[in-house]
């Protein structure tokens, strides 16, 4: 039996099959990760996204945010491995996505259950009254932009070094992991605390683990059931071919 067929065996045994995904998802969209070779620290001071730094220099670090995140996210769009999810939770098989990305490229892709933990680049949060705005060139045309309401600074809608986590994204996400029987990690180095414990609890609370990345992670050699040592591109397009074969097969039957 090969990895993949044990892999689609248990996604088809599955009750509640929750997917954990991480910057390696994105990179085969074009999206550079923050860590490790090539990554934006590499490059950028991480001191940019200080929550301390947009406060004291709020014009400064939108400069930062819309080099980084708005000129580098516009025109990406969702990869195989990220449509590959959104239909299999057409089909009723994945019942929630997990995301450590900002990069909305699961909702872009077509899912609706979403968590995103850390946030969304693609908005813009007022720092007053938390009136919530797309970003877009008006909108960012003239830094740092303001509330149309109350004109107070708006701060891109994700999580920032020293910031609090969203209570209720965090409920959210680990209410998901101890109702899964199956967790898909696909493309995190599992190093990212608390996020990365997402798997872990699911882990202590009886799920299954399948992990897909290209290398060993911090997951692999603790709770990884099976290990697909693949891109999220090749390992997802096999999975979700050979879950449609055998809805071929069963039809027929």
């Amino acid at each position: 039996m090969t990895l993949y067929e044990k892999a689609v065996n248990l996604i088809e045994e599955a009750e509640h099959l929750v997917v954990f995904t991480g910057a390696g998802i994105s990179i085969e969209s074009g999206i550079p990760t923050f860590r490790g070779e090539n990554g934006l620290w590499e490059k950028y001071d991480m001191n940019y996204l200080t929550l301390d730094y947009f406060y004291n220099s709020p014009a400064a670090s939108w400069v930062f945010n819309k080099k980084i995140f708005y000129e580098t996210f516009v025109g990406k769009k969702p990869n195989i491995a990220h449509l590959a999810l959104s239909q299999l939770e057409s089909y009723g098989i994945v019942k929630s996505i997990i995301t450590q990305n900002i990069d909305n490229m699961h909702t872009l892709a077509g899912s609706k259950q979403v968590i995103e933990f850390h946030g969304n680049a693609r908005f813009a949060i007022c720092t007053k009254c938390n009136k919530k705005y797309t970003i877009d060139d008006q909108l960012i045309s003239d830094l740092p932009p303001k509330c149309n309401d109350c004109r107070e600074v708006l701060k891109p809608d994700f999580i920032f070094f020293g910031e609090s986590l969203d209570e209720r994204v965090y409920n959210q996400a680990f209410d998901e992991a101890e109702k899964a029987d199956l967790v898909l990690v696909i493309g995190t180095t599992g190093i990212i605390r608390p996020a990365s414990n997402v798997p872990i609890y699911a882990k202590e609370t009886g799920a299954k683990i399948i992990e897909i990345n290209p290398e060993a992670s911090e997951y692999t050699s603790d709770i990884t059931d099976v290990f697909i040592n693949e891109k999220a591109t090749i390992a997802m397009s096999e999975i979700l071919e050979l879950i449609k074969e055998r809805t071929r097969v069963h039809a027929k039957e």
